[in-house]
């Protein structure tokens, strides 16, 4: 006669080796993931990338993107710069930097003229992570731009001056916008080379899509001629559901050299992590959204910056 203690663990032993169930191949899978960007040194670009991400629909992910990916180089070694262009200051929440009334913000910077340098908070989460914060003040500052001298182009000016004055400037510069088109997403647009635009796989995700990318083209054309749609990113996807991948294939046939690979799936842990300071990076690096944002961002380090004049 067995004892209880030898059969619950043949019992357990022979659930460990079976691989064909759903669960263990997820594991397996992950784990396969995780050993592969473990052992992936991302290259550096050769110049600053400034990358603006927006989407004019709300909800579709733009400030957890920013700071996920933001999050994801630096932890590859990189030097990044968040700025935070969004009145409700959440991407500096999810950093973990300082934001009340009275600190030094991004407004400071496109309104009253501030040097960068000194708004830039260092991230607790990374050396290498830095953060332009944003203040309740910054909700006003669509109406006191339109009196300024040059208003579209306060950001770009400003960053400019920044990165110039810098001995080791920034890898990536990350811009985290409003979801709308005023002049603070503007400034933003006039400031980057490069934008990357956060699409939901759910029902009416291109909604909206069409009159965004007729802004960036205008944008191009007056203001920024070096700007371009150079990523496009999958975001709250649910691989279970017909519409989210009929969803992605439909943006993958629209924009089949702008699109990541790599499919940011619903889970509970990215929209846990803001809620204590940090992005899903150091909040919990073994979950599939962590892994996800470490996978995209590698994709993007190794596309590089497209080329001037490239066609997007």
């Amino acid at each position: 006669m067995k004892h209880p203690g030898e059969s619950q663990q043949v019992s357990t032993t022979a659930v460990g080796y079976d691989d064909t169930t759903p669960l263990a191949r997820e594991i397996s899978d992950l784990t396969r993931r995780r050993q592969v960007i473990a052992s992936e040194r991302l290259p550096k670009p050769e110049s600053t990338r400034v990358i603006t991400i927006s989407n004019q629909k709300g909800g579709v992910g733009k400030t957890t993107t920013a700071v996920n990916l933001a999050a994801a180089l630096a932890r590859q070694g990189a030097r990044v710069l968040v700025i935070d262009l969004d009145p409700q200051g959440n991407a500096s929440t999810a950093l973990g930097v300082e934001h009340r009334a009275d600190t030094p913000s991004v407004y400071d910077v496109i309104v009253n003229d501030v040097e960068m340098a000194g708004v830039v908070q260092n991230s607790p989460e990374f050396g290498s992570l830095y953060c332009v914060p944003a203040t309740i003040h910054l909700a006003g500052a669509e109406i006191e731009l339109v009196s300024l001298v040059a208003r579209e182009q306060r950001l770009s000016r400003a960053l400019a001056r920044h990165l110039k004055s810098m001995d080791d400037p920034y890898d990536y510069v990350f811009i985290d916008c409003p979801p709308s088109l005023g002049l603070l997403t503007i400034n933003a647009f006039v400031a980057a080379r490069e934008v990357l635009i956060p699409i939901q796989c759910e029902y009416y995700a291109l909604e909206g899509l069409s009159q965004l990318l007729k802004n960036i083209e205008l944008i191009e054309k007056h203001l920024n001629p070096d700007l371009s749609v150079s990523t496009i990113l999958l975001t709250m996807y649910d691989s279970r559901t017909n519409l989210a991948n009929q969803v992605a294939q439909d943006v993958r046939d629209h924009f089949p050299d702008q699109v990541l690979s790599t499919l940011i799936p619903r889970s509970v842990r990215v929209s846990e992590a803001p809620s204590y300071g940090q992005s899903v990076i150091s909040y919990d690096l073994n979950s599939a959204g962590s892994l996800s944002y470490l996978e995209a961002a590698a994709e993007i380090a190794r596309r590089g910056a497209p080329k001037t004049g490239e066609v997007q």
